[in-house]
């Protein structure tokens, strides 16, 4: 049966078309049926199709809610999946019950009915090369106050390396392109993704900026050293999410290149130590935190929840945090916007270090006016705040400690096991004198519960389906 046109189709017209645009041809060909009204629909981000025509909606106002279209069916899915896997040339059925598949725009994820055991089941999720957030309409959707925003274009204006936390569907690479569409027109960036959702090279063509994209063949460490080798002034990656990508991070900035890019975290203020965690080497924890402290200027954490006043679905800035390393070599956080879920904001002025590096950087921010709340609930807020930042941060240390104080008894108690067992054979070659016994019993108890609890996260972030 002829699921659809062929990349070999494509490939045989001679066009001279590059993979890019051979690829989007081919995707312009499927048929998406009812679907299609959602995926022009610019205010939905993302639909979920499961459960035997279960149709759920992800909308920039109204945030998750369902749809019933009883033309999206298993059938249609199945068919819109036979298509992409006869684009990709791969195979969907029991053998291959997972399928990945993605567009310039668009990337798709289905799940076999012999996994998804309730019907057929895929998630599509809009990738649009355009930059959704304008600074008039932000402002006044209460995203981000004007003083902030302002204050976060000097920012990127003064090459500081940022990094934007939030869970799923929080906006991450929306802020992220639009910080980035503040660059100036001659800087070169290099945007290194493992699923294409930036697009800065579609946004702006007339700039230097190279696309870059991971694979079986391109680790993230490959790709990183072709991207030092074009010389870029900043590099974005789309998101931090393994160890691989973290020391592709470490080893940007480090290295003098400026980043922006995203992670999964549950403020700003927890970034470094959630970039620690997903380490997978035993490295030292203060020289690491020292690199991140002194080399990430700002960490911004956006949020999505449902606004109780208006009753729609809203995203906002709702926290920005300074980074640095004091003379004294003190790794510190600084919190310089804060607004709680009720509403409230606080602004503290950046501290002497970040207006020094943007002073080197030719911008001036010292006597700049970000704007301020009103002043006693300021004083009380930051006071609250530097209370909590102190608390969290001491948690976070006793974590980091308890790992190595765990890995410390660990090797002590391997030590006291093999010390043991040479004791042990000692005894067996002298000629039954039980002069000496020892018993390693509790010992291997000790090591037993040591192996279930030595390892674990800081953090234990919601996995991204998608």
């Amino acid at each position: 049966m002829n699921q659809g046109i062929s990349a070999y189709d494509i490939k045989q017209e001679g066009s001279g078309a590059t993979n890019t645009e051979i690829n989007d041809s081919l995707f312009s060909h499927i048929d998406f049926g009812p679907l299609k009204m959602y995926l022009d629909d610019d205010n939905i981000t993302d639909i979920s199709y499961s459960n035997n025509g279960q149709v759920w909606l992800k909308s920039l106002d109204k945030g998750v809610y369902r749809v019933d279209n009883p033309g999206i069916n298993n059938e249609l899915v199945e068919k819109i999946a036979f298509q992409c896997a006869n684009i990709m040339g791969k195979s969907f059925n029991m053998a291959s019950p997972f399928l990945d598949s993605e567009s310039s725009e668009l990337r798709m994820n289905f799940v076999h009915d012999s996994i998804a055991r309730n019907g057929i089941a895929v998630v599509f999720r809009k990738t649009p090369a355009k930059i959704r957030l304008k600074k008039e309409k932000i402002i006044a959707d209460k995203y981000i106050t004007a003083g902030i925003h302002d204050f976060l274009i000097d920012c990127v204006k003064g090459h500081c390396n940022i990094i934007v936390s939030g869970e799923t569907g929080s906006g991450k690479t929306e802020l992220v392109k639009y910080l980035a569409s503040h660059t100036a027109e001659n800087e070169k960036i290099v945007t290194i993704e493992d699923t294409l959702e930036l697009h800065l090279d579609k946004i702006f063509p007339h700039r230097d900026i190279v696309a870059m994209k991971t694979n079986n063949i391109a680790s993230y460490s490959d790709v990183l050293v072709t991207c030092m080798r074009q010389n870029p002034k900043w590099i974005l990656l789309s998101e931090v999410r393994s160890a691989e990508a973290v020391t592709a991070v470490r080893n940007s900035i480090s290295s003098g290149h400026n980043i922006l890019s995203t992670i999964h975290a549950d403020k700003a203020q927890s970034i470094p130590y959630r970039l620690y965690s997903l380490l997978e080497s035993n490295i030292d924890v203060d020289q690491f935190m020292s690199t991140i402290y002194r080399y990430v200027q700002l960490g911004i954490h956006v949020r999505a929840r449902y606004d109780k006043n208006t009753g729609g679905f809203m995203r906002e800035v709702c926290e920005v945090c300074e980074f640095y390393v004091t003379r004294d070599n003190v790794p510190e956080a600084h919190v310089i916007y804060h607004k709680s879920p009720t509403g409230e904001e606080v602004m503290s002025p950046p501290s002497e270090y970040l207006i020094d590096y943007l002073e080197a950087q030719g911008v001036m921010i010292k006597d700049k006016d970000y704007g301020n709340t009103n002043s006693n609930t300021q004083r009380n807020l930051e006071a609250a705040l530097n209370s909590n930042s102190v608390n969290a941060n001491e948690t976070l240390n006793n974590q980091v400690e308890t790992i190595v104080e765990k890995q410390e008894v660990a090797n002590d108690v391997n030590a006291l096991n093999n010390n043991a067992i040479s004791v042990s054979m000692e005894n067996n070659n002298i000629n039954n004198e039980n002069f000496y016994h020892v018993d390693n019993s509790s010992a291997l108890s000790n090591q037993d519960e040591l192996d279930k609890t030595q390892y674990f996260d800081v953090f234990s972030p919601k996995d991204d389906l998608i």
